[in-house]
């Protein structure tokens, strides 16, 4: 198994209902293909049984088979908001092998499970979604070993109070990462140990990556 199948299993845990769903449907893929095994078997050997009561086809008596007809293209289906849960990704096109999208208090539990996997964090930032009322958070974790795979975390909070739990306690490297979001977004960590300035003055209550700042 790859190291983005393991991860994608391991992320899994975060979200039940999305790993009922799939082991649901890998179930019926393999019923499904074990019924069509057996009606092969079952049309082969009714064909050998046929061949073998006539001594032979007559290959004049059967009708030429007519040109085949197009697949029907399949309707565009709109897309609607994105639910929790985890997606495989195009890295080439995305820069990510897997997007999680998580609620803020599953950060903790997400952070956990990418370092049990031997990932380490390489950035937090956010995103301020002014029109919708909203900010996002995004964590992008990554690792060295001989197969790449890199994960991309996010979770979204109310723009009028963003707070979010800190995974300084699990990843230290985290410590600075929140800071320097705090400084830019104004996105509070909860359980920080020191969440003061970082790159800041020390008396400074701005945040210039908000999108209704004016300096």
């Amino acid at each position: 198994m790859s190291i983005v199948e393991e991860t994608r299993k391991a992320l899994l845990q975060l979200f039940p209902e999305q790993a009922a769903a799939e082991a649901e449907a890998e179930a019926a893929a393999a019923a499904a293909a074990e019924a069509e095994a057996g009606a092969e078997t079952e049309t082969d050997a009714e064909a050998e049984l046929t061949v073998s009561e006539e001594g032979g086809e007559d290959a004049g008596g059967e009708e030429a088979a007519g040109p085949a007809k197009p697949a029907k293209e399949e309707e565009p289906v709109e897309e609607g908001p994105r639910e929790n849960g985890v997606l495989v990704t195009d890295h080439a096109a995305r820069g990510t092998h897997l997007d999680v999208l998580c609620d803020p208090d599953q950060v903790v539990e997400a952070a956990r499970i990418m370092d049990a996997a031997g990932f380490f964090l390489e950035a937090i930032t956010g995103v301020d979604w002014i029109k919708e009322d909203r900010m996002e958070v995004i964590y992008d974790y990554n690792q060295t070993g001989p197969e790449p795979c890199r994960v991309v975390v996010r979770a979204f909070i109310p723009r009028a109070n963003p707070e979010i739990p800190t995974i300084s306690d699990i990843l230290p490297g985290a410590n600075w990462h929140e800071r320097e979001t705090h400084d830019f977004f104004g996105i509070k960590f909860q359980g920080h140990p020191y969440l003061v300035p970082l790159l800041l003055p020390e008396d400074a209550d701005f945040h210039p990556l908000l999108k209704d700042f004016t300096p």
